[in-house]
C-alpha cells in the first residue's frame, strides 16, 4: 500500500497522469530492447545496456573512440555536440553514410536504433572513429551512399 502511495506522489509532482507514465515506460523499454540487441549484434555483451556510464564506454568501443572520450558527455554544451556526433557515427557503423541517414538517425535517434538492432539485413561493419574526417581529408566522400 506504502508503495502505492509513493508512485502517485511521485506522478502527481512531476504532473504526469497514467497514460504518460506508461508511455515514457514503453519508449524507454523500446530503447532497451533496441540497444541490447544493437550491442549484441556488435559483439558486446547485451547486459551493459542496464549499467549507466557503463553502456557508453561500451558505445564508445563500437564507434572505435577511446573509452575516455565517454567523459566528453559529462561537459556541459558540448555534451549535446558529442551525443549527435556520436550517433551518427553510430549509424556509419551499419554503412549508413549519407547525409539522410545521418539526419534519421539524429532525429529519429530509439527508433532508428531499433531498426538497426532488429534488422536481419543491417550488419555491423567495424569502428569508424577517424575514418569520416580522414576520408574528407583525402578528397573521398564517405557521406554520400
Amino acid at each position: 500500500m506504502r508503495i502505492k502511495h509513493n508512485l502517485m506522489d511521485l506522478l502527481n509532482a512531476l504532473n504526469l497522469d497514467g497514460g504518460m507514465a506508461l508511455g515514457g515506460l514503453f519508449v524507454a523499454l523500446v530503447a532497451l530492447a533496441g540497444n541490447w540487441r544493437l550491442f549484441v549484434k556488435c559483439g558486446q555483451p547485451g547486459w551493459s545496456v542496464l549499467v549507466p556510464g557503463y553502456n557508453v564506454v561500451i558505445a564508445m568501443r563500437i564507434i572505435g573512440r577511446p573509452a575516455s572520450h565517454a567523459l566528453r558527455f559529462l561537459i556541459p554544451g558540448y555534451n549535446v555536440y558529442f551525443f549527435f556526433r556520436t550517433v551518427m557515427e553510430v549509424a556509419s557503423t551499419f554503412g549508413k553514410r549519407s547525409t539522410l541517414d545521418h539526419v534519421f538517425a539524429c532525429v529519429f535517434h530509439v527508433f532508428y536504433v531499433l531498426n538497426l538492432g532488429l534488422s536481419e539485413e543491417e550488419e555491423y561493419l567495424g569502428p569508424v572513429h577517424g575514418q569520416l574526417s580522414k576520408g574528407k581529408a583525402q578528397g573521398t566522400s564517405l557521406s554520400v551512399a
